[in-house]
């Protein structure tokens, strides 16, 4: 028992034993009427980690008659992909393959649209997991052939049940007596922010910590695990009550767009006690383009060497550069007309518009195609956009500095399509 993890052994066996998500496995949860009724979607389960998205895959895998393959897509690679996906072809995957794709956010496109073939024909159900928001971080042509779930934050009170079944294992374990109430394992709930994985870490070490009898040779075993158990411990989380680990991110962002950087730099030394470092480097690098964007372009890169720096000195020394990067994000001038732009973008590409780029574009020889570096200014007036779009504006000028100056440009070229 010693060299497994406390939590793996106590991993729910059906879904009655899984503590939160009612939403979804509850008696009326959606995902166990569907798996009641027979369907098995493709899907793609997201959320903070120790939630119970990998424990749910595990039990749907043991319900259906399909040959079970789990990879994490931290190590695994395009071989390990087409491994699986030849696994169709043999004897034991004729009733289908079942893929538990773990953290999907780090496959690459090419290695998400090799699935693409399989899911279509049923060959391979997809169940993928990620602590992204699989919007940023799927292929799109995934998602839409998926189901979306989301797992939330466990809550205190649903952490007491799972801490107690930790209590009776550990208790066997020993051939202790050890008790703790509801209140106290509520607040290491409390403490995990909903990561009941986490929670069970933490009352493993205050149960191994508190002091009993026993240890005075007595034989007696029994005492009461409380809080003092836990004192010298870090427990790698502060006390935030119910904020998590999405909430934080959230409210980074927010502050930032909203220039205070004493909220922005509150949010960020919680993530980093909470131990997030590699989540606060993505999301400041996402801020950087998003939300400053080119109201001051250099902001990406400066982003980019402060969180690598960061990341080359660890924790604490990490908080140094990364305060730098949070406090020039939130005092820095804002514009997001370039995300604005893509979105108004792929909002047709998606409708299925501009299949083909103007005739001039494409051919081979450039028939009709224009030099603009042959004329005044370098411009010449010509049609870039396919001809269903052709009158189409996405980018529209931020009023800031920057972006002024770049309207100014294309007003003295004559390349503006409009004034607005």
């Amino acid at each position: 028992m010693k060299n497994t993890p406390l939590a793996d052994i106590l991993r729910p066996k059906t879904f009655d034993d899984i503590v939160g998500q009612e939403h979804l496995f509850g008696k009326n949860g959606a995902i166990r009427r569907m798996i009641a009724g027979g369907r098995m979607p493709n899907m793609i389960f997201y959320g903070p980690p120790g939630t119970g998205k990998t424990t749910a895959a595990t039990i749907i895998a043991a319900q259906s008659d399909m040959e079970f393959h789990r990879l994490n897509a931290t190590t695994a690679s395009l071989a390990d992909v087409k491994a699986v996906l030849t696994a169709t072809g043999n004897m034991f995957g004729a009733d289908g393959v079942l893929l538990y794709l773990d953290e999907i956010q780090y496959f690459n496109r090419k290695q998400q649209q090799s699935l693409l073939e399989y899911i279509e024909d049923g060959r391979v159900t997809l169940i993928a997991s990620t602590t992204e928001n699989p919007h940023f971080y799927v292929y799109n042509a995934l998602i839409s052939r998926s189901s979306l779930f989301e797992f939330r934050p466990v809550p205190p009170a649903a952490c007491v049940r799972a801490l107690r079944r930790a209590l009776d294992a550990l208790n066997e374990e020993t051939q202790s007596k050890k008790t703790a109430d509801d209140a106290f394992l509520a607040d290491i709930g409390r403490m995990a922010g909903g990561d009941v994985r986490r929670a069970i870490g933490i009352f493993e070490n205050a149960y191994f910590a508190a002091r009993g009898e026993a240890e005075d040779g007595s034989g007696d075993s029994t005492c009461v695990v409380t809080a003092a158990a836990l004192d010298g411990i870090d427990t790698g989380y502060g006390n935030f009550g119910d904020d998590t680990h999405y909430d934080l991110l959230s409210a980074l962002q927010k502050s930032i767009r909203g220039s205070d950087p004493d909220a922005a730099v509150f949010y960020l030394v919680s993530l980093l006690e909470y131990g997030e470092l590699l989540s606060v480097c993505r999301r400041l690098q996402v801020i950087a383009s998003e939300d400053i964007g080119l109201a001051y372009p250099a902001a990406a890169q400066a982003v980019r060497a402060m969180c690598e720096s960061a990341k080359e000195l660890g924790m604490p020394e990490a908080r140094i550069p990364l305060a730098n990067a949070t406090v020039m994000l939130a005092t820095a001038p804002k514009s997001n007309s370039a995300y604005l732009a893509a979105a108004a973008a792929l909002e047709d590409f998606t409708a299925g518009r501009g299949k083909l780029p103007p005739e001039p574009l494409r051919a081979p020889l450039y028939r009709g195609y224009v030099y603009p570096h042959d004329y005044p200014g370098h411009y010449v007036k010509q049609q870039y956009l396919p001809d269903d779009l052709a009158d189409r504006v996405y980018y529209r000028f931020g009023d800031n500095k920057t972006e002024r100056a770049a309207a100014a440009y294309a007003d003295a070229i004559g390349s503006r399509k409009n004034k607005s």
